[in-house]
C-alpha cells in the first residue's frame, strides 16, 4: 500500500473520550426525569440522530429535550452542561501532533453537533491543528453513510489508500475500507501509533 497523503481522526473515543452520563446527572438536576432516564433519553432516541444529521437545529433540540425530560433552564445553561462531557485523551493528541511534525494533513472526520464543537474548540487547544472538519450536522450525513465520506475525500481532494482513516467504530472503518481507504481501529493509541508507523509516516 502507498504511504497515505492525508490522515483523517474521528473524535469521540479517539481524540477525546465522552461520557453522556455526566450531562444525565447535571440535567437531572433541573428536569422531571432521573440521571439515568435522561441519559438513555438522550443515547436511544432518535432525537440526537436529527440533531447530528442537521434535521434539527440547535434552538429545536432543546426545545425536544424540554418537552421529554421536563428541563427548566435556559438554553445557554442547557448547552453548558450538555458539552461539558469531554476529556481529551492524551496519547492520541500527541500522535496527532507527531503525524502533523511530519508535514502531512490532517482532519478531523465526525459525528457531532454545533454544540460539541463549540465546546471542544474552546476548551481543547489541539482542535485548532488540523487542515479540515468534516463534521456530520455541517453535511447532513452520519457515518457510515457514503455522503459524510464522499465529503471527506471532496474537502481534502484525495481517494482511496492516499487516505488512512483511525476510527473506534468497527461499522464506520469498514466503510472507509470499502472505498479503499487504509484504516485503523481504534482500541489502543499504542496499536495506533504501531499502525501509523507501519503505513511510513512516523
Amino acid at each position: 500500500m502507498p504511504i497515505p497523503a492525508i490522515v483523517a481522526f474521528d473524535l469521540g473515543k479517539v481524540l477525546v473520550d465522552f461520557d453522556y452520563s455526566i450531562a444525565g446527572r447535571r440535567l437531572a438536576a433541573q428536569a422531571n426525569l432521573s440521571p439515568a432516564e435522561i441519559q438513555k433519553f438522550l443515547d436511544h432516541s432518535p432525537l440526537l440522530y436529527r440533531y447530528e444529521t442537521g434535521l434539527l437545529t440547535r434552538t429545536e433540540f432543546f426545545r425536544e429535550v424540554c418537552q421529554g425530560t421536563g428541563y427548566r433552564g435556559t438554553i445557554t445553561e442547557f448547552a453548558a452542561v450538555f458539552a461539558d462531557i469531554f476529556t481529551e485523551m492524551p496519547a492520541m493528541t500527541a500522535l496527532h501532533t507527531v503525524v502533523r511534525q511530519r508535514g502531512v494533513p490532517t482532519y478531523i472526520f465526525s459525528n457531532t453537533n454545533d454544540i460539541a464543537v463549540e465546546h471542544i474548540r474552546r476548551n481543547f487547544p489541539f482542535f485548532a491543528g488540523f487542515d479540515g472538519y468534516i463534521f456530520s450536522y455541517e453535511v447532513g450525513a452520519m457515518k457510515p453513510a457514503a455522503k459524510i465520506y464522499e465529503a471527506l475525500e471532496t474537502m481534502s481532494g484525495k481517494r482511496g489508500a492516499e487516505i488512512l482513516y483511525l476510527d473506534d467504530r468497527q461499522e464506520n472503518v469498514d466503510a472507509g475500507a470499502a472505498r479503499g481507504w487504509q484504516v485503523v481501529l481504534q482500541t489502543d493509541p499504542e496499536l495506533s501509533r504501531a499502525a501509523i508507523a507501519s503505513v511510513g509516516l512516523l
